[in-house]
């Protein structure tokens, strides 16, 4: 059976709409595959331990993907806040005033 499968240029859990990203850095966090499960309802813990043995067993293929995944974030993320700068300004002046009520 096949747990992992590749689709609109990402890994998912073969069948659903959960990416292998969330397995496997809840993976990575030290979640059991049971609390993964806990987390993503749609999943079985059987297709869980699928994920995370495809993960090990292509673990270089899977980490430099996660890698390139992650830049793209941080590249899309500076764009946002370039074409946006005054909305970005607001938000972080929220969440330094919630930090400090917090505080």
């Amino acid at each position: 059976m096949e747990y992992v499968e590749q689709r609109n240029g990402g890994y998912y859990v073969a069948g659903t709409r959960v990416s292998l990203d969330s397995v496997v850095y809840a993976f990575l966090r030290g979640e059991t595959p049971e609390e993964i499960a806990d987390s993503f309802q749609a999943l079985t813990v059987e297709q869980i331990n699928g994920a995370i043995a495809f993960y090990l067993a292509s673990r270089e293929t899977v980490d430099a993907y996660l890698v390139r995944q992650r830049q793209e974030f941080e590249r899309m993320r500076q764009e946002a806040r370039e074409k946006d700068p005054a909305f970005y300004a607001k938000m972080d002046a929220a969440r330094r005033a919630r930090h400090t009520v917090r505080s």
